[in-house]
């Protein structure tokens, strides 16, 4: 891939930015996909609980991808888009893009679709609120040009 075919991160500001750390890695200095789903996980619980206004569950993960290595020290950043939304669920897009700390090249690392559900106090799935979408922060949306 040229440098003018480089595929760029999403156009919107990411729900979570952090550096790998070795306690994350395996013997090879490559961080652990569970550390890594764990940080998509955390990106898009922030964008459904802000979505549904209180508690959400995950309880799917469609089609995770692992497309290239983190290793320790990468600045990884999460970012998460609203897919699709029904009564009590939401399909949260989620992508996962490495920085190499020194360099300013973006790669995305991972990306899947994380279903989340509304929940009441209860545990209980419960109706998202009305206008959900509407109140939705310029976390999830693209920025203006």
């Amino acid at each position: 891939m040229t440098p003018l075919e480089r595929e760029l991160p999403p156009d919107v500001l990411p729900m979570i930015r952090t550096i790998a750390m070795p306690a994350d890695a395996n013997a090879n200095g490559d961080i652990f996909g569970g550390w890594l789903m764990s940080q998509m996980d955390l990106a898009g619980g922030n964008l459904a609980q802000r979505i549904a206004h209180g508690r959400c569950a995950t309880v799917a993960v469609e089609a995770m991808s692992f497309i290239r290595p983190v290793r320790v020290g990468d600045e990884v950043s999460v970012y998460c888009q609203l897919v699709s939304i029904g009564r009590t669920s939401m399909n949260i897009s989620i992508e996962a893009w490495r920085r190499e700390r020194s360099e300013e090249n973006d790669e995305r690392v991972t990306k899947a679709v994380f279903k989340f559900v509304a929940i009441d106090s209860s545990g209980r799935s419960r109706p998202l609120p009305p206008n959900a979408t509407a109140r939705l922060s310029a976390a999830s949306r693209p920025s203006s040009p």
